[in-house]
């Protein structure tokens, strides 16, 4: 029988073409939006733009991203968009994109996707840290900067151990939270690594958790069972909202075949978004 490390890894690999953001020019327009009152915790990651608004109609969505330096469209209006510098490849265009970005109301910053697979933005942890300190540090201040988005890999040198050594190098980055990523195969699964998030961003005094990618392995190429997915997310929804210190998450992902369905909320859609 495969280990649980096995399933994510298998699950994890599925998912890392679909966690690349469909290549786009950056662009400078500004869509002002006016800071929402909605708390929730809940966001659209989202590769289409228009595709969000089928999860933003619902009220129960408060932001989205794009693993993405600018939005590329519009945004309904009780949307706040957090630009994330995906990795090295979004360098040249990026000082422009985020001062666009904060200038139209972005209140936050992602750091790169899962530095820690060499399927993503590949970078060992020291180097990861001084990209940081040139490229997201300057905007301490104007925004809270969220760490790099790290796997749920427990592998030597994945996951939070990256991350731990990432700090190590960072501690001075002016990082508001740690980002993870988490694919599995159980709602217990989850939470205990969430749990594990939380008290590892405890000792760096860290006062965020974002949870910006996560879903059953079964789901990463899309949804295989309406009803499985409905009942893992109608366990852990709640639970996310429950705990203080994760401050927002967004389930892989607003597109088609996954929360949609001919553009419309599916079943998993609708349980998300309740």
């Amino acid at each position: 029988m495969v280990s649980f490390t096995q399933l994510f890894t298998a699950g994890l690999l599925a998912t890392s073409a679909l966690a690349i953001p469909v290549s786009m020019p950056v662009t400078v327009e500004v869509q002002k939006r006016n800071s929402t009152t909605n708390t929730s915790k809940r966001g659209a990651a989202y590769n289409d733009i228009s595709t969000v608004s089928a999860l933003a109609s619902s009220g129960t969505i408060s932001w989205a991203y794009n693993w993405a330096i600018s939005l590329s469209g519009t945004l309904p209006s009780n949307i706040d968009y957090v630009p994330m510098l995906w990795g090295a490849k979004d360098f040249g265009g990026w000082f422009t994109a985020v001062e666009t970005a904060l200038s139209s109301g972005s209140e936050y910053i992602l750091g790169f996707n899962e530095p820690d697979m060499t399927s993503q933005a590949d970078m060992s942890a020291s180097q990861a840290a001084g990209y940081y300190k040139t490229y997201i540090t300057p905007y301490s201040g104007k925004a809270k900067l969220i760490s790099p988005a790290v796997t749920s890999s427990t592998t030597a040198g994945m996951g939070l151990s990256w991350f731990e050594e990432f700090m190590g190098d960072c501690s001075s980055c002016g990082i508001s939270g740690l980002a993870v990523h988490w694919y599995g195969n159980t709602a217990d699964e989850f939470k205990s690594f969430v749990q594990q998030a939380i008290s590892t961003a405890t000792s760096y005094g860290l006062s965020e958790v974002w949870v910006t990618e996560f879903a059953l392995n079964s789901d990463a190429g899309g949804v295989a069972d309406a009803a499985t997915t409905a009942t893992f997310l109608q366990t852990v929804l709640p639970w996310l909202d429950a705990q203080t210190n994760v401050t927002r998450y967004s389930y892989f992902m607003c597109a088609e075949n996954y929360l949609l369905t001919n553009n419309a909320l599916n079943q998993a859609g609708h349980t998300y978004t309740s």
